[in-house]
């Protein structure tokens, strides 16, 4: 059984930097790709970074792009989302999903499990 367990989110000022972490199990998490999309509320859950099998190949959403970084550890299992001066339009629950392929896709169709969520707020 794929776990995915997101952690690191909570309450931060606006430029204020966090750190999201994806724990994963229940399958070789070396062969699939990964990433992180985001649901604020009333708005429909948008895709913001992934990254492919090896952790060299990444995409980003344009909203994001040049704030926020992904990595992966696949000696740990372990997903990462560095997130870099953070704006209150980045308030949302973020999650970390699985690819059902070794790349990455940016349409959450391309993604077979997901984690629960951790909810960030970017607040003054």
């Amino acid at each position: 059984q794929v776990q995915l367990v997101e952690t690191g989110g909570r309450l931060v000022q606006p430029g204020d930097s966090l750190r999201l972490s994806c724990a994963a199990s229940g399958r070789t998490f070396s062969n699939y790709g990964m990433a992180w999309f985001r649901q604020a509320p009333g708005k429909d859950r948008e895709f913001v970074a992934a990254v492919n099998w090896s952790g060299v190949t990444t995409s980003y959403a344009a909203s994001v792009k040049g704030r926020f970084t992904i990595s992966r550890d696949n000696a740990q299992n372990t997903l990462a989302l560095q997130m870099n001066n953070l704006k209150p339009e980045d308030t949302a629950v973020y999650y970390c999903a699985s690819s059902r392929l070794s790349g990455y896709g940016t349409t959450q169709y391309a993604y077979e499990y997901w984690g629960q969520g951790t909810q960030v707020t970017v607040s003054s």
